[in-house]
């Protein structure tokens, strides 16, 4: 395992350095888009209103709080921002991608076999940000710098978060086709059938 510190925007040799396994830290901006972002983008073919071109999109709904006093421009606080299950974008990722020249995808858990050719495609990474640290996630965003498509509601909007030291990131796919959660599960697979075959015999339910 290695450990990366990214600024974003990153670049291809950036991302051509990390493999599965890996942990990242990140530096720059990030930009939140779950379910209703990616199928504006990917089904109804509208231009992204941010520039994604080597950031990070995280699949979040984030809680944020209106900090800006009456008559001043909109500013808002991160106040929490767990990361979504990404395997809910997995049928438009891929075409988000090549739509959007992301090159980091933050959400929890796996995706599945299209996001990972997705990644070998556009040179793109898939990582997960630990469950369960939704404000810890929140302390590490240390500004709002703006949001776009709001009329999705706060959850599905695409907020523009300025980071630092965003992560720890855990890289589960690489831009090379190594899926570290599906490798898991083969390696489980073979396991659990060893200890089964260990037990037989010795158990009355399973003679």
């Amino acid at each position: 395992m290695s450990i990366f510190h990214f600024t974003t925007p990153v670049t291809d040799e950036d991302i051509k350095k990390v493999h599965i396994g890996d942990v990242i830290y990140l530096t720059g901006e990030i930009v939140t888009g779950r379910d209703d972002v990616h199928h504006r983008v990917v089904v109804s073919g509208k231009e992204p209103p941010v520039d994604l071109k080597g950031k990070a999109i995280f699949h979040a709904g984030p809680i944020m709080k209106k900090i800006s006093a009456e008559g001043e421009a909109d500013k808002y606080k991160v106040i929490s921002v767990g990361p979504t299950t990404s395997m809910r974008m997995e049928k438009a990722e891929a075409e988000f991608l090549a739509a959007t020249g992301t090159k980091i995808i933050i959400g929890k858990g796996g995706m599945g076999p299209k996001t990972t050719q997705g990644c070998i495609d556009n040179c793109a990474i898939h990582t997960i940000f630990p469950g369960g640290c939704a404000v810890v996630a929140a302390e590490e965003c240390v500004e709002t710098q703006g949001v776009e498509w709001l009329d999705l509601g706060m959850p599905e909007a695409m907020w523009k978060l300025k980071v630092e030291e965003f992560g720890p990131l855990v890289v589960s796919i690489d831009s090379y086709g190594d899926n570290l959660i599906e490798n898991n599960k083969v390696e489980f697979e073979k396991k659990k059938q060893a200890a089964l075959e260990s037990l037989k015999g010795k158990l009355d339910y399973m003679s």
